[in-house]
């Protein structure tokens, strides 16, 4: 069995979904997905910093989750013979349970901040706009190919909780949150 990395079969700009329908690299659906894969990779840059185990842990399962979203968006079949693996609320409450024990330490909000302050802080800011991004792509996939709305839920909560997170380090790290003042 031969087993390397390279197939050639993308060597004329296509590549397969699961479910074997062959499309572009830039289809709306490899962007969506690709951008999920952009999305962990920044998420295991933030879980590789000197960071609290919980939340280690935490970005471990959302890292587990991304790749399940990942795959839902690359499914193109009604009866796969490979079963794919679903998102549930459970996954999403999850999300906003951690979020609202963050912000139980908090300060409120005044105003929008300027992301920065301390590394671990821009890359929590740098996640949550590349979450947005896959977030965006998802919701134009859902709307031509009606993959699982649970995907966007999913990733419209994990952008919120990256938000909080970087709050979180901010204090952790005792970084300070620079507020946006509009000039008006």
């Amino acid at each position: 069995m031969d087993n390397k990395i390279y197939t050639k079969t993308g060597d004329k700009g296509e590549t397969s979904l699961i479910g074997g329908t062959r499309v572009p690299k830039y289809h709306d659906r490899i962007e969506a997905y690709g951008t999920v894969d952009e999305l962990i990779s920044y998420i295991g840059l933030i879980r590789d910093q000197k960071i609290d185990e919980h939340t280690f842990s935490i970005l471990i399962e959302v890292q587990d989750r991304l790749m399940t979203c990942a795959s839902i968006l690359a499914t193109d079949c009604e009866n796969c013979k490979v079963k794919i693996p679903e998102m549930y609320d459970s996954d999403i409450e999850t999300l906003e349970k951690e979020i609202d024990e963050m912000e139980k330490d908090l300060p409120p909000l005044t105003s929008f901040i300027l992301p920065g302050g301390h590394p671990t802080v821009s890359y929590c800011h740098i996640a949550r706009n590349v979450c947005r991004r896959a977030e965006r792509l998802s919701i134009k996939v859902q709307n031509q190919f009606k993959n699982s709305g649970k995907v966007i839920q999913y990733l419209n909560r994990l952008s919120d909780f990256l938000f909080v997170l970087s709050r979180k380090f901010s204090i952790d790290l005792y970084a300070k949150e620079i507020a946006w003042k509009p000039r008006v």
